[in-house]
């Protein structure tokens, strides 16, 4: 198999809390007044697949090249489950209040993954703010009957952020995007989210599933970019940096423009843009004048 950096056209998700920042400042479609909540940049996962656009495998889902070939991960992976998914989050409106099962629970009720994820903060309006755990100890009784009297709310430790700053939000932690923040997601790839409460908007609650599995104090589950959780590590640069990808990396241009060079072919990569490298492609080169993420599992 010829490996070489892929280019990911990514699923677009249309919430009812996204903006239109990822269609006219990212170029996640030429209609730049469209609403993108979610873009899922690297996405294998039953509610979306990401397909490769360029080289020999373009028009593939990144699906199809998985089942085809798994060691595209890393030498010898044998699990049926693609491991990562990345994507850009536009929280033009607050998002529901949530939790996300760890991956015993999820085996058990969702049949995938847990959820433990980590926020990149590209953009924060003035005095935009998270959901960031709970405000104190609270047994699960107490939690149920604050859902009763509609004081959910007040157990809920806000967060001011701002850009450039990192947040990890490990399976069972309560949480929220607020309005006016701009992220990117680096996650187990699951999608199961249990809602708390979602601002009497009309959508699905999971209360028991939630209380079953959130954590009922609030800890500072600090995270640096630089670091790395189980699941996966993350880097950010600036500047340009060559390696050889023993396993799966996924690429994503924050800011600016470059190109990635592999086997002296040259591939343009700009803001908003993700690259996937498969393991064992060999050596390559990412260069020019932006800002980029790169994700690899654990």
């Amino acid at each position: 198999m010829d490996l070489y950096p892929m280019k990911l056209k990514p699923v677009l998700k249309n919430i009812l809390w996204g903006g239109m920042r990822l269609a006219s400042d990212y170029g996640k479609s030429e209609n730049k007044n469209q609403k993108i909540a979610e873009s899922w940049e690297l996405a294998v996962h039953r509610n979306g697949v990401s397909t490769i656009e360029n080289g020999e495998y373009a028009g593939m889902t990144l699906e199809e090249l998985f089942l085809l070939e798994k060691s595209i991960v890393s030498p010898g992976y044998k699990s049926d489950r693609f491991p990562l998914l990345v994507k850009f989050i536009d929280a033009a409106e607050n998002l529901s209040v949530q939790v996300h099962p760890d991956d015993a629970y999820a085996a058990k009720h969702e049949n995938e993954s847990g959820k433990t994820e980590m926020w990149y903060i590209m953009d924060a309006l003035p005095g935009a703010k998270i959901v960031y755990g709970l405000n104190g100890d609270y047994t699960r009784e107490q939690l149920q009957t604050l859902i009763d009297e509609n004081r959910f709310e007040n157990c809920l430790n806000y967060k001011e952020v701002y850009p450039g700053e990192v947040y990890f939000i490990p399976a069972g932690l309560v949480h929220a995007i607020g309005e006016g923040i701009l992220i990117l997601e680096i996650q187990q790839n699951s999608d199961s989210t249990y809602r708390f409460y979602d601002y009497n908007r009309p959508r699905e609650l999971h209360i028991d599933k939630a209380l079953d599995v959130c954590i009922k104090t609030i800890t500072d589950f600090g995270f640096d970019v630089w670091d790395s959780c189980k699941y996966f590590q993350v880097k950010k640069y600036s500047s340009s940096i060559e390696f050889e990808p023993e396993s799966m990396h996924c690429v994503v241009c924050l800011g600016g423009e470059g190109k990635i060079i592999h086997k002296e072919v040259k591939y343009h990569i700009k803001k908003g843009e993700s690259y996937f490298f498969p393991a064992g492609m060999g050596w390559c080169k990412i260069e020019g004048n932006m800002d980029f993420i790169i994700t690899k599992p654990k």
